[in-house]
């Protein structure tokens, strides 16, 4: 555990609004999302500023004390746990949630880490912009953390990921030092991309305490549809006759099994089945326009629609008759995952493989997984367009103790999926990290090239292993 007296040192640094030692209070930040991990630590540190991160992680340089990065606390891999063993203190951005600069003219936010996700977007809105991504963590999730994790969402088919999205960012590395790199550069050859290197590194080789952020023109008009078709490879069909006739204006392309809908038609008050015909897949695809030329993103999608039951690729379809019917349709697809976990105790996997490859993927696996592992049931749903979905194995109906199953067959059953994405040439981690939950799986998985780049890239940025331990790269011997 870390002794008060250094506890003491960090307080007369931060003041008394900088550390939290209640435990009550510190009780909230102990566990990840899912309720898989539970770490201990004897402080939250919380600096108001860059200058009190970096005079912070100075300290913890000096004093050899290991700190872990948090924001919004929504890792879905335990990538903002602290150790159980209380060597760790917590070091939290939420302080840090000033949007500094918005500009419409240069299509840029230079937002701090603590910013919440879902005031961004209202602050953009009020400009006549918008951030191009979104989850269902939004009203939680931070800015900082979206970046170490390189999050994903829902619009990833059109504007890519967070490392897309990040045209600069300020940083502090494990020694103290601050990297000034907010100057939004179309050019710059100055060698290593640092700001790269820290999208996507999970904390483990510096704190990212700002960045500026693409932001893109407002949706003028937008069309929203719901879509019934009887496979992946249907869906798949969709998706690209949708391309063909509409283009770009894809926003984004969402697709969820039966029995996933089925869970959030059980467990989410007011959550509606927006077609008639249950279908054995369901398909969510937004159309927006940045302007209001003609023809429109309704009538444009309709055309596409009437083309798919031409071919006999949709089954059955409805677009949103306005906003608020086209928000419904979207809380059903981001209250998939909260549905499911309503549902019972089960193994979730965010894993990617070539887009030609999923739908083939998403139902052999499945049934495979069900074959392999008698009792459960397992499906997906998720970003088909950019080869990304949540495959999800459930434990079999009636199981009590979720956590006494996980133990008993965790291993196995995550270690057949994983076996399963690399032999479809795919990833065992799409959008949500590594963390500690697939460390061992990616030191078991990953060719040893990759895993000796990462342990030296980790060395050279932390040689004293002080940020975010245990996350991320495989310890040796591990997997």
């Amino acid at each position: 555990m870390t002794g008060q007296s250094t506890i003491g040192r960090f307080s007369a640094l931060l003041g008394p609004k900088g550390v939290i030692t209640d435990q009550d209070d510190i009780a909230p930040w102990l566990n990840d999302w899912r309720g898989r991990f539970h770490g201990a630590a004897a402080a939250i540190l919380a600096p108001a500023s860059t200058q009190e991160v970096a005079a912070t992680v100075a300290l913890a340089s000096d004093l050899r004390v290991p700190l872990v990065p948090q924001g919004g606390n929504t890792s879905m891999v335990g990538g903002a746990t602290p150790p159980a063993d209380g060597s760790a203190l917590i070091l939290s951005l939420r302080r840090m949630n000033r949007i500094r600069s918005l500009s419409p003219d240069d299509n840029l936010a230079i937002c701090e880490a603590g910013v919440i996700l879902s005031d961004l977007h209202e602050a953009a809105e009020a400009v006549g912009r918008r951030f191009p991504l979104s989850l269902g963590a939004k009203g939680s999730a931070t800015i900082g953390g979206l970046i170490s994790t390189n999050a994903g969402g829902t619009q990833v088919l059109r504007h890519g990921t967070m490392r897309a999205l990040v045209e600069g960012m300020e940083a502090v590395l494990p020694d103290g030092s601050i990297f000034e790199g907010l100057d939004a550069l179309k050019k710059d050859n100055r060698g290593y991309d640092i700001k790269q290197l820290l999208i996507g590194a999970e904390g483990t080789l510096g704190i990212v305490t700002a960045a500026a952020l693409r932001l893109v023109p407002a949706i003028a008009a937008r069309a929203v549809g719901w879509v019934g078709v009887r496979s992946p490879a249907d869906a798949l069909a969709l998706l690209r006759l949708a391309e063909a006739r509409l283009g770009d204006s894809v926003e984004g392309f969402e697709i969820i099994a039966d029995d996933g809908l089925g869970h959030v038609l059980s467990h989410i008050p007011a959550a509606r089945c927006p077609i008639a015909t249950r279908t054995p897949w369901h398909v969510l695809i937004e159309v927006d326009h940045a302007d209001m030329s003609e023809p429109g993103p309704m009538e444009r999608l309709e055309g596409a629609l009437a083309q798919a039951f031409e071919r006999g690729i949709a089954v059955d379809a409805t677009i949103a008759a306005n906003d608020a019917q086209a928000d419904a349709f979207w809380r059903i697809r981001e209250a998939v995952s909260a549905a499911e976990r309503a549902q019972g105790p089960a193994l979730q996997y965010d894993i990617s493989v070539p887009v030609a490859r999923m739908p083939a993927f998403m139902v052999e696996t499945a049934s495979a997984a069900e074959r392999a592992f008698p009792g459960t049931t397992a499906s997906s749903f998720g970003h088909l367009g950019d080869g990304n979905v949540h495959f999800h194995v459930r434990a079999p109906s009636g199981t009590a103790d979720g956590l006494a199953w996980i133990a008993k067959e965790g291993q196995a059953i995550s270690a057949f999926v994983h076996d399963a994405v690399v032999a479809a040439g795919g990833s065992i981690s799409a959008e949500h990290g590594i963390g500690q939950m697939k460390r061992a799986e990616l030191g078991r998985l990953a060719s040893p090239a990759r895993i000796a780049a990462m342990r030296a890239i980790k060395t050279a940025f932390d040689p004293k292993g002080i940020m975010n331990p245990d996350k991320l790269i495989p310890r040796p011997g591990e997997g």
